[in-house]
């Protein structure tokens, strides 16, 4: 076997193998002699027919299906031999396999690239800390009443905070435009849904009350011919509505599966979930952060067909994300995938690199731990543990993640970190 390789751009390579004609004719013939032995040809006894006979009738076929066991076999000897590391599906161009003549076919592919990672100790990460604090705690129990809330009619005026049914009718320069009018519309006030200046002029309008407000859309609103355009909306209150909130009493305890311990029971389990979701935003943030870090300081060409796996995977999980599949929606453009689908693979790449390098092993106790952490927020968390360790696929998810926030934590023992310390929303806010 000849083997000729050519760098044709980037990490592109030409792979040009030629594999001597007696070894072609060889895998051929010791084909259509064992087809002799199987075939049954009318005017010849079962396995007596002669190989000149099988050669006529199924010799292109045969010689079709050894140049494709040639092609494989040649071509991972091949890139060992010269020690290439292919990323993604060669394409392979194929000669003609002409009785006699020697065979030769071109592969062509990406290389992974050559990473190096080096100088973590000069890299400058920030890592944020936050606490639960008891006033964090009053406002999300204040959240969960908000969540449980009911709406009562009420006759007054409606003020900031009050649910409003109106009806509306939308202008621009006296013509109705699209998606500007509707009937029995309910919004809270406050809410921000509605464009600057609607909601506020709806505040202190009673059930039956009339009103033209003036507004101006947005320069960045999506209706390309509403952007920035002054219109008016004449509206009409049919209802307003009062927020009640539920007492903190233990029938309010009970909607979150407490039925001993009352508020303080409540309050121990809130603080619990608020501490274990503070905890996973940081620990993200900061891998986020020293990802960030890791990316601007090591420069290397990726290879597109890693990239290109990388989108479809993508465009995948966001059909999935809005309940469609493959047959019913669209294909995405990769444009909206590329830049994601680039820092994955970047990403992946040199975090290998560092775990290859740095002989990083998986500790079994931090799976373990994660696992039981996971497992923590069911109300069977054995169950779910089991269900981990039963599941190979599942089981090895979680090892990669592991393995994944061991790199980040070698990582970080030897960059800059710079600690600051946030509040609680600040963190939470910033995830939401």
């Amino acid at each position: 076997m000849q083997v000729s390789v050519e760098t044709t751009q980037g990490l592109e390579r030409r792979v040009t193998i030629t594999v001597p004609a007696d070894k072609v004719e060889s895998a051929v013939k010791s084909r259509l002699q064992g087809l002799a032995k199987t075939q049954r040809i009318d005017g010849f006894r079962p396995g007596k027919v002669p190989v000149s006979v099988i050669k006529k009738r199924f010799g292109a076929a045969v010689r079709q299906e050894v140049a494709q066991e040639v092609i494989q076999q040649n071509f991972y000897q091949a890139v060992i031999q010269e020690k290439l590391n292919p990323a993604g599906t060669p394409s392979i161009q194929e000669q003609s396999m002409n009785e006699g003549e020697d065979f030769s076919f071109t592969a062509v592919f990406e290389v992974y690239p050559e990473v190096k990672v080096e100088g973590l100790d000069s890299l400058k990460v920030e890592k944020a800390t936050a606490e639960v604090t008891d006033a964090d705690l009053e406002n999300m129990l204040e959240t969960l009443r908000k969540q449980h809330s009911k709406f009562e009619t009420v006759e007054r005026a409606a003020a900031e905070g009050d649910r409003v049914n109106l009806d509306f009718e939308g202008t621009v320069d006296g013509e109705v435009f699209e998606g500007g009018k509707a009937e029995g519309f309910d919004i809270e006030l406050g809410s921000g849904r509605m464009i600057p200046g609607f909601e506020e002029g709806i505040i202190g309008l009673s059930a039956g009350d009339e009103k033209s407000i003036d507004v101006t859309f947005p320069e960045e609103y999506h209706a390309e011919n509403l952007k920035g355009k002054p219109a008016v909306f004449k509206i009409k209150v049919n209802k307003v509505e009062e927020r009640k909130l539920p007492e903190l009493d233990d029938e309010f305890c009970k909607l979150f599966g407490i039925e001993e311990g009352g508020l303080e029971a409540l309050k121990t389990e809130v603080r619990q979930n608020m501490k274990r979701e503070l905890e996973q935003t940081l620990k993200a943030q900061a891998k986020e952060s020293t990802i960030s870090a890791l990316l601007d300081a090591v420069s290397f060409e990726v290879p597109q067909a890693l990239v290109e796996q990388e989108i479809n995977a993508l465009r995948q999980q966001a059909v999935q994300r809005f309940g469609g599949n493959n047959q019913n929606v669209p294909e995405l453009p990769a444009e909206l995938f590329k830049d994601q689908a680039e820092r994955r693979v970047k990403t992946g790449l040199l975090l290998s690199e560092l775990v290859r390098s740095n002989e990083i092993k998986v500790d079994e106790d931090r799976v373990k731990e994660t696992i039981e952490t996971l497992a923590s927020a069911y109300e069977a968390p054995q169950e779910v543990v089991d269900y981990y360790y039963n599941n190979k696929e599942m089981l090895s998810n979680i090892q990669n993640v592991v393995m994944e926030d061991q790199a980040i934590d070698f990582i970080l023992e030897q960059a800059q970190v710079e600690t600051v310390a946030k509040s609680f929303d600040e963190i939470m806010n910033k995830q939401a």
